[in-house]
């Protein structure tokens, strides 16, 4: 089985080398390579060109954000899963993939996913947040629930019948597909339960209540796109469970 993994990235000279390491230094061997560069103005095209063959393709353009990008690795793509991991974000050990994959051969699913941390932006050592996802009940977007976007690996199969990132959203875009997939379409999914992915505080989806708020309109608005009715409580509930996040897990 092939995996192809994208990175998306503008202006990421401070943390990409994480990111690229962590995917290079995986176990599994059968694993494509790409960087989407938004045509950064710093040297982050420097550092992934000094990784040379070891990532698969570079593109370096202009592009209309971070959906644009992914839809960008996505057409790229000749991996039978796909899994993204951002310039800010790295897998949490090399046998992430390996195990991703075990899953796949042997529950014939169309995709994966597992737990995420958010850590210090400086000292990654330090976990801010832990997203315990557990198994998934169908139904259970209704409740709030959602995987983390970067932990999940899907059949490339499933976005070429399903589709890419609608670039109508500009934060909630990965909850739309989501949503899509696996609310609306009923996707198989497999558990891995461990943390996969670290993602360094501070980012656009979890930054300050202006855009918490664009983003609660914008969850809204990803139900309508697929002709969902939510709960009246649906998206009261989704930001929510992150307070859980914010406890100690054993």
């Amino acid at each position: 089985m092939k995996v192809t993994i994208i990175t998306v990235v503008f202006n990421g000279a401070a943390t990409i080398r994480d990111s690229i390491e962590s995917v290079l230094n995986q176990t599994y061997p059968n694993i494509e390579y790409i960087v989407i560069d938004g045509r950064s103005t710093d040297n982050t095209a420097d550092i992934v060109r000094s990784y040379g063959s070891r990532i698969t393709r570079f593109v370096s353009e202009p592009d209309k954000g971070l959906y644009d990008a992914m839809n960008k690795g996505l057409r790229l793509a000749t991996g039978d899963v796909v899994g993204f991991i951002n310039s800010d974000d790295f897998y949490k050990h090399n046998q992430v993939v390996e195990k991703v994959v075990r899953l796949f051969e042997t529950t014939d699913c169309d995709g994966v996913y597992g737990d995420e941390i958010y850590v210090n932006p400086v000292n990654t050592e330090k976990i801010d947040r832990y997203w315990k996802v557990g198994e998934y009940k169908e139904g259970a977007f209704l409740w709030g629930w959602m995987p983390p976007h970067l932990t999940c690996f899907i059949k490339r199969s499933v976005y070429e019948k399903l589709g890419g990132y609608t670039l109508e959203l500009k934060s909630s875009s990965d909850y739309e597909l989501l949503l899509r997939f696996i609310h609306k379409n009923k996707i198989k999914l497999s558990y891995l339960p461990e943390v996969t992915v670290a993602m360094r505080s501070g980012g656009v989806s979890n930054a300050t209540l202006k855009h918490r708020w664009r983003a609660n309109r914008e969850d809204r608005q990803a139900w309508r796109i697929n002709g969902l009715r939510p709960y009246f409580f649906t998206l009261l509930l989704k930001p929510l469970r992150k307070l859980d996040q914010l406890l100690p897990k054993f």
